[in-house]
């Protein structure tokens, strides 16, 4: 599993927002500025951060992007299934894809293992919050 250019950047926003809680709307210049990100790049992930409810987008003067709910809320895993789409260590585990469809399934000796690295992944990533990230514990 290798984590796209698009999760990470989805994080960096999301965790930027995180440690700015003021309750104002930040401009995207803002935020690529501070993070060092593409404008034009970050225009994307926002979108796709508002429309599924993560942050709330306000147009025009005084506008820019917040978080809708508290920062403890948020998991890194919901964030990164939401930008990657699946974060399944193999094809045949990925219900999105065509390929998991394997016909081997039933007989194949790996495929438990996959099951449970599966499963290590989603319980880790969920089990880490915005807040753990913008607050680590020493």
């Amino acid at each position: 599993m290798m984590i796209s250019t698009k999760g990470r950047y989805a994080l960096r926003v999301m965790i930027d927002l995180a440690e700015h809680p003021d309750g104002r709307y930040h401009p995207l210049t803002e935020i690529a500025d501070r993070q060092g990100i593409s404008e034009k790049y970050l225009e994307s992930i926002v979108k796709t951060l508002v429309r599924h409810g993560l942050l709330a987008g306000l147009r025009g003067k005084g506008g820019g992007y917040r978080l809708t709910r508290p920062v403890s809320e948020y998991t890194v895993g919901s964030i990164l299934r939401l930008t990657e789409g699946s974060l399944a260590p193999v094809a045949c585990l990925d219900q999105s894809s065509s390929d998991s469809q394997c016909g081997r399934r039933e007989n194949c000796r790996t495929f438990p293992m996959w099951q449970h690295l599966d499963q290590l992944i989603q319980d880790y990533l969920d089990s880490i919050t915005l807040m753990d990230l913008i607050s680590p514990h020493e």
